[in-house]
C-alpha cells in the first residue's frame, strides 16, 4: 500500500462511528472496537466489516465474478443518474451508498472527490480492487440503514439502483439522507413501477428465480444474454420478460442475474420518491430525465412500460 493510500485508510478508520451507539471506534489489532458499548468489528483485507452478506449475497457473487466496468459508459451513466457534472466533484466529500463493484466510486475518485463507498455485500472486495489506484477512495461493508459514519458529513451522497433491494426502501432512503450536509446534494435512482400486467409477470418469475441455486440461475441468465443480443427480440420480448440488452455480453449476463437473484425488489413512482425528499428536509428537488433519448423511447418510458427503468430524483438539503 502506498503512503497516500495508507493515510487515506487511517483517515477512514478515524472517521468511523459505532453503528450501535454512535461513538468513535478504536483500532485494536485487526478489529475496530467501541469503548462505550464494547461492540467489535473486524477489518478484513483492509476493509472494515460491519455486516455479512445476508440477503444480499447475490450481489457479492455477481460483482466479484463479472467484469462490467466501462470507463466512458460509467462516467456518462453517473452524470445522468446523479445530475452532477464530473467537474463539480473535485474536493467534495462523497458517499456512494450501495457501491457494488465500485464503478461509480471510481468515477468520483478519478474526478478528484474524497470517496467512501459502502455496500452490504462482499462486493466491496471488487470495489477496493477497482479503485486500488485511488488513494482518495475507501470502502466499508455495512448496512445502509446503520452506516458507521458521522451524520451530515458529506457534501454529496448518491445511490444508484440499490435501496429497493431492502425489505423497506424508504427506511434506507431516510437513513442515508441523514448523512448529507446542509446545502449538500442527494441523488437517488430506484426501479420504476411498471404497468400492472408487467408487475404480475415479473413477480411470478421472481418467485421462482429467487429460490434457484445461483449456478442454475446463471445458466438461465446465459439464455437471457443470448436473447438480449438479438436486435429485434431485445426491443420487444423484454417488455414482457426482463433481460438485458447491453451491447456487451458479460454485462447482459450480470444485469439479468442482478434482476432475478435478489430476495427483495421493490418498484416505486416519481411522486413517491419526491415525497420522501420533501419529508427528509430537501428542496430544489428535480426529477432527472432518462439517460437515453428519442421520441419513442421517451414515450415508452413515460408510460411506465420500460422494465428496468428508473425513477431518478436529486435535491439539496435545506440549511
Amino acid at each position: 500500500m502506498s503512503s497516500d493510500a495508507a493515510t487515506a485508510q487511517q483517515e477512514l478508520l478515524a472517521s468511523l462511528r459505532c453503528p450501535v451507539c454512535g461513538r468513535a471506534l478504536s483500532l485494536v489489532a485487526d478489529s475496530l472496537e467501541c469503548p462505550s458499548c464494547h461492540s467489535a468489528y473486524p477489518v478484513v483485507d483492509g476493509i472494515p466489516r460491519f455486516t455479512g452478506d445476508q440477503h444480499l449475497a447475490s450481489f457479492g457473487r455477481q460483482w466479484n465474478k463479472y467484469e462490467v466496468a466501462h470507463a466512458d459508459e460509467d462516467r456518462a451513466t453517473f452524470q445522468a443518474k446523479t445530475g452532477i457534472a464530473l467537474t463539480d466533484l473535485h474536493g467534495l466529500q462523497v458517499l456512494d451508498a450501495g457501491c457494488g463493484g465500485g464503478r461509480y466510486s471510481k468515477v468520483c475518485g478519478e474526478a478528484g472527490a474524497s470517496v467512501i463507498g459502502a455496500d452490504h455485500s462482499a462486493a466491496v472486495i471488487k470495489a477496493r480492487q477497482l479503485c486500488s489506484h485511488l488513494p482518495n477512495t475507501a470502502f466499508v461493508q455495512a448496512d445502509l440503514k446503520h452506516l458507521p459514519l458521522e451524520p451530515q458529513s458529506f457534501d454529496f451522497v448518491f445511490s444508484i439502483g440499490v435501496m429497493h433491494h431492502d425489505a423497506d426502501t424508504k427506511s434506507v432512503f431516510d437513513a442515508v439522507a441523514k448523512l448529507v450536509k446542509p446545502g449538500g446534494r442527494y441523488s437517488v435512482w430506484l426501479y420504476r413501477r411498471n404497468q400492472w400486467w408487467q408487475e404480475v409477470i415479473n413477480n411470478a418469475l421472481r418467485r421462482r428465480t429467487t429460490r434457484m441455486a445461483p449456478e442454475k440461475l446463471e445458466r438461465w441468465c446465459e439464455w437471457g444474454a443470448w436473447l438480449g443480443g438479438l436486435p429485434v427480440v431485445n426491443k420487444t420480448l423484454n417488455k414482457l420478460i426482463n433481460f438485458s440488452a447491453h451491447p456487451n455480453r458479460e454485462n447482459r449476463v450480470c444485469d439479468t442475474f442482478d434482476w432475478y437473484a435478489p430476495q427483495y425488489q421493490y418498484h416505486h413512482t416519481v411522486a413517491e420518491l419526491q415525497s420522501w425528499f420533501q419529508a427528509a428536509g430537501f428542496d430544489q428537488i428535480q426529477v432527472l430525465p432518462p439517460e437515453k433519448e428519442g421520441t419513442l423511447y421517451r414515450w415508452v418510458y413515460e408510460q411506465d412500460l420500460l422494465i428496468g427503468s428508473g425513477v431518478n430524483v436529486t435535491g439539496i438539503r435545506k440549511n
